[in-house]
């Protein structure tokens, strides 16, 4: 039974797909949805054994090995940041999906929580597992960070629980755009609600396609960012309007204040000066 071991990263919010193509002699320009794949000849010289070894690159951030130890894995990554600068500062990642597909002539189809067996293996197969992979990692990096958020949010509502808002215009500003930036990553990064090109050209692709896709819940997890982003946004109104009024009624007061300053220097004048 033959078998091919995959691992999947999300190692940056973007990769510079084209700079990277360039430097491996690929003259292509990407569209955003397509991945960069790397063969034998193009790992040749950065991993010790090439042979019937892959990598898929994704612009938005994520990158699929397969049938490579995690050692190579780290190299590859390692090799990547030194083309596209923007890679450098990343720091390593703790969030990976390993999936296997094996290819066994007297079996069916059959699915797992972590690996797929089929009878007959198709190219589509490994592009559709490797796209697959890249939004699972990826989608998991945004729910972390959303939760972390969330968690943020809970401490200004326990400030304001005790009368409190120490908020400023440009925090609120800072976070409704991580929200929204959640929102686009999902949407438009990730292309979570596109399928590949192959399931639409090849019914068996779709399938295999939607299979998974079932797997690893997409849809469901899309789902949840999404009404998390969306309350989010609602917490981050509620707290845009809670600044405004605060400023109108410091304003107010301020107001106040100049003509009681005002009458009071009205009034000196009257009393004093002769």
């Amino acid at each position: 039974m033959a078998s091919y071991e995959f691992i999947s990263y999300m190692i940056s919010s973007e990769i510079n797909l084209n700079e990277i193509a360039g430097h491996f002699g690929i003259n292509k320009k990407f569209k955003w949805e397509e991945p960069l794949i790397l063969r034998e000849k193009n790992l040749k010289g950065i991993i010790s054994k090439p042979d019937d070894r892959y990598v898929y690159i994704f612009s938005f951030g994520s990158v699929v090995c397969i049938n490579m130890a995690f050692h190579e894995t780290q190299d590859i990554i390692n090799y990547l940041k030194k083309i596209d600068k923007n890679l450098k500062n990343n720091p390593p990642t703790t969030i990976r999906e390993d999936f296997k597909l094996s290819i066994s002539p007297n079996s069916e189809l059959e699915i797992t929580y972590n690996s797929v067996t089929l009878n007959k293996v198709q190219d589509y197969h490994f592009s559709i597992i490797a796209t697959i992979l890249a939004k699972s990692v990826a989608l998991e990096k945004i729910e972390e960070d959303i939760d972390i958020l969330l968690d943020k949010i809970e401490d200004i509502v326990n400030f304001l629980e005790k009368g409190k808002l120490n908020l400023s215009d440009e925090n609120l500003a800072k976070m409704s755009s991580k929200i929204l930036r959640f929102k686009y990553n999902t949407i438009s990064y990730i292309m979570l609600l596109d399928k590949p090109k192959i399931a639409w050209e090849n019914e068996d692709a779709e399938k295999f396609y939607s299979e998974l896709s079932e797997l690893f819940e997409l849809n469901d997890r899309y789902d949840k960012i999404k009404h998390k982003t969306e309350l989010l946004l609602d917490i981050t109104e509620i707290f845009s309007s809670l600044a405004q009024s605060k400023r109108g009624t410091k304003l107010e007061w301020m107001i106040i204040i100049l003509i009681l300053i005002e009458l009071l220097l009205s009034l000196i004048e009257k009393l004093f000066i002769k």
